[in-house]
């Protein structure tokens, strides 16, 4: 979609700045801490969950529970098998864990029918089996459909620095009340498909161009 971003988005120097700060490789203040997540415990819980032939990896229909899970199937499926299992997961959390990072920065644009949606909540809910520490993160979109979700002031470790979201799988959802309605269709909502993997090599995240592009109309 030909809108201008340039002027909206974080410069790639300028995020690099954030990220460095909040990874706590600067030289000020005290290294933000991550969340602190046992991959292998984590890892048996989604299975559980999500596994519900029992076969040993989360594939096919199974996915559609999780789209979190879903949409990071090109970076969990290390043996290309088309499906997840719980040491490709524990895999994806102990790369996360080597980035080092407390908090990302990270901005997305939001569009309904190919235009920006101002005014909408976006927010990022973390996948239960990460355990506690992974906080839901959220964000208001403004007059170009930009938002920078972030996690609550109340669970920032550091209150003296910016916010943003801890690195993990999460389900994204798009809200607009209107009159006492919802004005975005349920499946981006209520009973929502959208997921996301907050990761340093997420590609829409690495190159800044993270946009959820919705439809009033299934397709």
């Amino acid at each position: 979609m030909a809108i201008p971003r340039q002027a909206r988005i974080l410069s790639a120097a300028g995020a690099a700045c954030v990220a460095t700060l909040l990874s706590g490789c600067s030289r000020g203040p005290a290294r933000v801490g991550q969340p602190a997540i046992n991959p292998a415990a984590a890892a048996a819980e989604a299975l559980a969950a999500y596994d519900t032939n029992r076969d040993g990896r989360i594939a096919g229909t199974e996915l559609d529970a999780s789209p979190a899970l879903k949409s990071a199937l090109a970076r969990l499926d290390a043996n290309s098998d088309g499906g997840v299992s719980a040491e490709e997961i524990a895999e994806r959390i102990r790369a996360w864990k080597a980035m080092k990072t407390g908090l990302a920065s990270i901005r997305c644009q939001v569009t309904l029918d190919g235009k920006p949606l101002p005014g909408a909540l976006v927010t990022f809910t973390p996948e239960p089996f990460l355990g506690g520490e992974v906080k839901t993160a959220s964000g208001q979109t403004n007059q170009f459909g930009d938002a920078a979700p972030t996690v609550s002031e109340a669970d920032k470790p550091d209150p003296t620095l910016p916010g943003g979201v801890h690195f993990g799988l999460f389900t994204v959802t798009v809200s607009k009340p209107a009159n006492g309605r919802e004005t975005i269709p349920e499946r981006f909502n209520a009973t929502s498909t959208l997921g996301l993997e907050v990761s340093y090599d997420e590609p829409a995240i690495r190159d800044n161009n993270l946009a959820f592009r919705l439809k009033s109309t299934a397709e």
